[in-house]
């Protein structure tokens, strides 16, 4: 007999563990992610009474694709244009948080008696949440579309980033035992640059790739084209030095600015849901009772460290950011446990052999013990601050609310001038990622294409080269203009002069910088094929051409690039009934919610749910399939599977979102209790049927029978109309839920 893959009987323990340890925490109305942590540990190696995985190598692969499934799901309900929102929060709060769990981590390792370079990777690991818990834990408690929660999710991305930037440093310190800020910024424009290229290419190629095989589409198609993307992205971003996490972060952000998105999340969840069960699960694997009942003392310091500081760190960062109390409090909470990056930071110490080898299994036990309590966190968070906000003094509160209106007026009322030099900036920075991308492309890919063609084809190389920097210039000449004629406007320019004291200093050097920025760029592709200063030459000609004969050209090819691209980014938004004005969106939320089979509104109209009596919202569109109902009426009747878009506050689309997504309280309902019976019938000449209409028979409307088929003559009638005449000697068959006792009637019961 052939022997079965160690993979297949570790799964097997997984799953079934997982799944009967999972059934249990929902019994007891606990978290899922703590329940697949428990089965972790009972089928690890540290566990003596259970059978353990045979192989832990190819557990640690499938819970690898667990974080990728998950962060791609995380980038399909994330938006570029609410991370532009929030993104100022986002830097301030993580900034905040890292800085101070840092010294409170170094300082901690001291008072425990640990090395410095144990400290200092401390601090680091203990200044990192984890995405994977926190994203899971909204999962469990129904949490994802509360307000707060894009806020948390800003947060976690820059977190991610800083993660990046921190492997970097602490890589550098490990080798060297020295600080090196020159890699640091080059680690962070590297991501810079990967990140404008990876958006502005993927929104704009993307959507028009979807778009035109929408009609091709199925949800298997749709399906593998999803996943396919979200791994190509994950191998450019580890091509790139990045983690595989942010590729799929990437690819999910990108893809939910399509129309698919919805649908896309929707195929994708149970794929996640298996795949995240498994990293959970490998977590839990990890869990060391002797490193716990070694080091225990060290591993509850460090962890109501974690729980007490951490939350009080990203509390105090959101406030400075600028959010109210209650949003501070709520978003602070959920930060007060450390994942996998921590992980990867204590792995790349003992590679190094910089730290000292039980810092690992401490933190370990540490995150599994900080996991444990952050969904009890999360949901203590609105309890505590109803607590706490009555007791706080009326000149604090007072001190609190100025401040965040003074942050949003100030976001609300910059300058013209700000105004002015953050778009500048924006379009320099966005243009010239995009001129130094292609200039990269044409010379690490089209430049050895075309001498390798021309060389087999025994053209001089110099035909290759010119042909190759044509064919680049070209291709950039839409962005060159970009960089350097766009929202440039002389009248703007000489009103701004005339208006503000000392405004040529700053804007002089920006519009300099414009055309640095693609002197420099078309500077490095001339240098690649040709020599220098004959390019040079030869693209001033070019330049001076171009302006006076194919300026308007230029400037209309520009901008159905432009256009395109905007299409493309707003194809979501554009789905929308219509757009709260930006003035209103603190007070409004809109939302498009799919109505549930379970839910108790489905199969009622407006009025008998009384939406706006009992919820205070509106429901101002219902998508039925391919049916669009705009302000549907009061008695509009509201079915499981359509898609309602509600307009309130926050807290009504809340309330109505649980009753309209509402899952049911079993998945699988028993109903073999519930049996048809089945009787069949020999009419006979005189009989009570003979002659009779199906139609105007008894059997449906006094016995609730149906007849389902009419043996005559020797063929069968199946499924016979209500015209059909029962005739002298047919047989009929069908089924009542009802026992039937009417004389001449032969009972057959028929077991399916």
């Amino acid at each position: 007999m052939e022997s079965l893959p160690a993979i297949f009987m570790d799964l097997a323990l997984i799953l079934v563990t997982a799944g009967v340890i999972t059934v249990i925490f929902k019994w007891l109305k606990q978290p899922l992610v703590l329940g697949y942590i428990l089965a972790g540990f009972f089928i690890g190696p540290y566990f003596e009474w259970f059978p353990v995985i045979t192989d832990p190598t190819n557990v640690h692969v499938w819970s690898d694709i667990g974080i990728v499934f998950l962060m791609f799901a995380l980038g399909l309900e994330f938006s570029i244009k609410k991370l532009k929102k929030v993104g100022g929060t986002g830097a301030i709060t993580a900034l905040t948080e890292l800085f101070i769990m840092f010294l409170i981590g170094n300082s901690v390792g001291h008072l425990l008696g640990f090395k410095s370079m144990d400290c200092i990777f401390l601090g680091c690991m203990m200044s990192i949440s984890s995405t994977a818990i926190i994203i899971k834990s909204f999962d469990d408690l129904k949490l994802k579309q509360q307000k707060f929660t894009s806020t948390v999710t800003a947060v976690l991305v820059v977190e991610d980033i800083i993660a990046v930037l921190l492997l970097v440093v602490l890589s550098t310190v490990s080798v060297s035992k020295t600080f090196d800020g020159g890699q640091l910024a080059m680690s962070m424009v590297k991501l810079v640059f990967f990140l404008i290229v990876w958006f502005v290419f993927g929104i704009y190629l993307i959507p028009t790739f979807l778009r035109w095989m929408r009609k091709y589409m199925t949800e298997e198609t749709l399906l593998l084209v999803a996943v396919g993307l979200c791994f190509g992205m994950v191998v450019l971003a580890a091509k790139a030095g990045f983690s595989t996490a942010l590729g799929a972060f990437v690819m999910g952000a990108i893809l939910a600015e399509t129309i698919e998105a919805d649908v896309i999340h929707r195929l994708i969840t149970p794929l996640k849901n298996l795949f995240s069960a498994v990293f959970f699960v490998s977590v839990g694997m990890l869990i060391q009772p002797a490193v716990l009942g070694q080091h225990w003392l060290t591993v509850l310091v460090i962890a109501a460290c974690i729980i007490l500081f951490k939350s009080t760190a990203a509390t105090t960062g959101v406030l400075l950011s600028g959010k109210p109390l209650k949003t501070a409090v709520q978003s602070g909470f959920c930060f007060c446990q450390i994942g996998e990056f921590s992980f990867i930071i204590a792995g790349l110490g003992l590679s190094y052999g910089v730290i000292d080898e039980n810092l690992y299994p401490i933190i370990v036990s540490v995150s599994i013990l900080t996991t444990f309590v952050t969904p009890y966190m999360i949901k203590g968070a609105t309890p505590f601050y109803n607590w706490v906000e009555p007791k706080l003094p009326a000149k604090l509160k007072k001190h609190i609310e100025e401040y965040s209106e003074h942050a949003h007026s100030a976001d609300d009322n910059r300058t013209s001038i700000r105004l002015f030099v953050r778009k500048q900036l924006t379009n320099i920075l966005i243009y010239g990622v995009i001129l130094a991308a292609v200039s990269l492309l044409s010379l690490g890919l089209l430049r050895s294409f075309l001498d390798g063609l021309f060389g087999r084809l025994e053209i001089p190389q110099i035909w290759s080269r010119l042909i190759g920097l044509a064919g680049t210039l070209v291709i950039m000449s839409p962005f060159l203009w970009a960089v350097t004629v766009k929202n440039v406007s002389r009248k703007r320019i000489k009103e701004m002069f005339e208006t503000y004291r000392f405004s040529q200093a700053v804007v002089i050097p920006i519009l300099v910088l414009r055309y640095v920025v693609a002197l420099f760029t078309v500077g490095i592709v001339v240098a690649g094929y040709v020599n220098l200063a004959v390019g040079f030459l030869l693209v001033i000609v070019i330049i001076v051409m171009a302006v006076v004969l194919f300026s308007r050209r230029a400037d209309g090819f520009y901008s159905r690039i432009e256009e395109s691209f905007n299409k493309n980014f707003n194809s979501r938004q554009a789905q929308a009934s219509f757009h709260i004005p930006a003035g209103m969106e603190n007070e409004f939320a809109m939302e498009r919610l799919r109505m549930t089979a379970a839910s108790p509104l489905a199969g009622k109209t407006l009025a008998q749910a009384e939406i706006r009596e009992r919820y205070g919202a509106n429901i101002v569109t219902i998508e039925r399939g391919e049916k669009i109902i705009d302000m549907p009426s009061k008695n509009e009747i509201m079915m499981p599977a359509d898609v309602l878009t509600v307009i309130g506050t926050e807290e009504q689309v809340s309330a109505i979102r649980g009753d309209i997504d509402k899952e049911a309280d079993m998945l699988v309902h028993d109903h073999s209790d519930h049996e048809m019976h089945m009787y069949r019938y020999h009419v006979e000449a005189g009989g009570p049927l003979c002659g009779l209409p199906i139609g105007t028979s008894a059997l449906a409307t006094k016995h609730h029978a149906m007849v389902i088929a009419i043996e005559r003559d020797g063929r069968r009638i199946v499924n016979p109309d209500r015209h059909t005449i029962f005739q002298h000697n047919d047989l009929l068959w069908f089924v009542s839920p009802d026992e039937l006792t009417l004389t001449g009637f032969e009972k057959k019961m028929i077991e399916i």
